[in-house]
């Protein structure tokens, strides 16, 4: 247990909750990951692709954006491991990814928007 040379004793529970604070590195991770929640067209993409796996020119055509936008989103979605992508013929199709960190924020946009998901 580090010894946590702190300006005020207010006998609260500080030094346990810091001993068991994850690194730095962690909190950058989860920063990232959320930074992918913080743009509305992003948000609209991953909404699809949390309930179904889906071409770039479905997607740009349902939600009236181009394909290169939203590949452009899907590709950063793609970097934070939130979605994965697999060649079909000629086409790229994208699902969600089977982490944690994406079953957590599926779950989150379904409380959020109160829906039930059709793949449940």
């Amino acid at each position: 247990m580090t010894d946590y040379n702190l300006p005020h004793e207010h006998n609260s529970n500080i030094s346990t909750v810091l001993n068991r604070m994850p690194d730095a590195d962690k909190f950058s991770q989860a920063a990232s990951v959320f930074a992918q929640l913080g743009d509305g067209n992003r948000l609209r993409i991953l909404w699809i692709i949390c309930h179904c796996k889906e071409c770039v020119s479905d997607i740009a055509a349902a939600l009236n954006l181009s394909k290169a936008l939203v590949s452009h989103h899907l590709q950063l979605l793609r970097r934070s491991n939130l979605v994965v992508s697999e060649r079909a013929g000629q086409e790229i199709h994208y699902s969600l990814a089977d982490t944690r960190e994406a079953e957590l924020i599926h779950q989150t946009i379904d409380t959020m928007f109160e829906i039930t998901c059709p793949k449940c």
